[in-house]
């Protein structure tokens, strides 16, 4: 048998592998959601233009892109820390490197929604998170972190 054989069954495999692994980073365990309010400060607000997606394999997949009232969130805490997380490629409207330059010169203002650690973790938090724009426009992400 020549050799040439193995190494093409070899690379073909690698290179089928490499494309599956690669659909179900980006793509295969991402789900499309829905909402129309949001639990700010312990009340429900009212949000439109709601585009987000999450998945049940990480608590980190969770982003959203949505119109809120500025005025809903005078009541709701800081958010310690943010730092948006980047989501995948295909969903555009969430640019994490953009809304982490305006968290940090004050162009948007980041709070917490929900602090959504299990009961018995002593290593890590799980936050839910939000950034305001005066003009509305909000940026939703869910953030794990190691303590």
């Amino acid at each position: 048998m020549n050799g040439k054989w193995l190494v093409g069954l070899f690379v073909g495999f690698a290179v089928i592998f490499g494309i599956g692994m690669y659909y179900a980073q980006l793509y295969a365990f991402y789900e499309e959601t829905e909402a129309d309010s949001i639990t700010v400060a312990g009340r429900e607000v009212a949000v439109s233009d709601w585009r987000g997606i999450d998945a049940d394999t990480s608590p980190n997949k969770l982003r959203a892109c949505l119109t809120v009232d500025p005025a809903d969130f005078a009541d709701a805490p800081p958010a310690p820390n943010p730092q948006p997380l980047v989501a995948p490629g295909w969903f555009d409207c969430f640019d994490a490197r953009a809304i982490a330059a305006d968290l940090d010169s004050g162009a948007a203002t980041a709070y917490l929604l929900a602090d959504e650690t299990q009961a018995d973790a002593v290593d890590y938090e799980i936050l839910r998170m939000i950034a305001v724009y005066p003009d509305g426009r909000a940026f939703l992400w869910r953030h794990y972190r190691e303590s």
